[in-house]
């Protein structure tokens, strides 16, 4: 079976994660092509690429994704740039007969990530939306929990998201925090764990409520937001998401409650387990506890390699990734239900209604 090969379109914070992916899975993948307005960050992943396989390859940069397309023989596009250009970017990629891996989030509208979806469909073509943690062991020990009903009843699940950023962060790229291209801390720093809650606890949702404002950083969305999030199985998740917190992260946290079980996942990027009791007793909480892997060097884990081999199975064997398009819409829609619920200040009922974080441009700041 010959390589996929793969391109890279937006190569900055994220994208060494991207290289990184190819680099793992180099036995079924290749680089062969890179792409940011930029031409010295494309240059700079190109090296870092040849370096780690310790070869030289070719590898084409390109300041023009349209052009690269035009001109390369490529599988896999990986598109990591300013969120707000992940639809269009995506699209066309599509519609050139590619298949795609997108950052989070996948679009900042629903209506967007609905022609997403159905421009996979269309052209036959596997969409993956890269929500990496969900590959982490213990979210994967957990996930195996939860669809063996050792739980039981499903009670409550609560994400919380404790970090810091400050205004140097903002600064560094001036897109962040901007409705336009990002959104704020829920749909930029929170959307990972809002995608695990929704995941475990049964992802079909009755409403949403939230409260958000703009505390201490000074853009145009939130900095700080809480979210309550009532499911169709009755279980009711909690967000806490915070870029606030003083001087620096504080935790990640994911935890389940049901009927007969209680697990808390935290460590660097939710990839620690920190309790694990089942009234069924299969397994020791301390032979649990015991058996991880220590933290990885950055919050984005350990996730993208697995993420990425997943996409290529998927593609080989004819599946749908575990992260398809359509799981992908599922945290983003929680977090665009926020922002609308801020907006008018009411519960939203699902099935949301067309929302884009366009629409927040003009909400009123209550603190300065």
């Amino acid at each position: 079976m010959k390589k996929l090969r793969f391109a890279i379109i937006g190569c900055g914070r994220i994208s060494y994660k991207h290289v990184e992916a190819i680099v793992n899975n180099r036995e079924e993948a290749e680089l062969v092509a890179l792409c940011d307005i930029i031409k010295e960050k494309a240059e700079e992943k190109k090296n870092e690429y040849i370096k780690k396989i310790e070869k030289e390859c070719s590898i084409n940069v390109y300041t023009d994704y349209k052009e690269m397309l035009e001109k390369e023989d490529i599988d896999v596009i990986t598109i990591a740039t300013e969120s707000g250009y992940h639809p269009e970017i995506a699209m066309y990629s599509m519609n050139k007969k590619k298949n795609v891996i997108v950052e989070k989030p996948m679009a900042l509208s629903i209506e967007d990530a609905d022609k997403m979806i159905e421009c996979a469909k269309e052209n036959d073509v596997k969409l993956c939306v890269s929500h990496q943690n969900r590959f982490n062991k213990p979210i994967q020990q957990l996930r195996k929990a939860v669809e063996e009903d050792r739980f039981g009843r499903l009670v409550n699940g609560t994400a919380r998201i404790l970090w810091n950023r400050n205004m140097g962060y903002y600064e560094q790229a001036p897109w962040r925090g901007t409705w336009k291209l990002d959104g704020g801390t829920l749909m930029n720093q929170c959307i990972h764990n809002i995608d695990l809650l929704q995941w475990m606890m049964g992802g079909e949702i009755d409403t949403v409520y939230a409260q958000c404002d703009t505390f201490l950083r000074d853009i145009e969305a939130e900095d700080f937001g809480a979210i309550v999030i009532r499911f169709k199985n009755g279980a009711i998740g909690i967000v806490e998401g915070s870029a606030c917190v003083y001087p620096k992260n504080l935790e990640e946290t994911l935890s389940i409650f049901g009927q007969n079980g209680a697990v808390c996942i935290g460590g660097l990027a939710v990839n620690k387990i920190e309790t694990w009791r089942f009234k069924d007793g299969k397994d020791s909480e301390e032979a649990i506890l015991n058996a991880q892997e220590g933290d990885p060097d950055t919050v984005y884990g350990f996730g993208h390699t697995p993420l990425f081999k997943d996409m290529i199975d998927s593609i080989n064997n004819g599946t749908q990734p575990l992260v398809s398009g359509e799981e992908g819409k599922k945290g983003m829609s929680i977090i665009l239900a926020a922002y609308k619920s801020r907006l008018t200040g009411m519960p939203v009922k699902f099935p949301m209604d067309k929302f884009s974080t366009m629409e927040m441009v003009n909400v009123e700041k209550i603190h300065k």
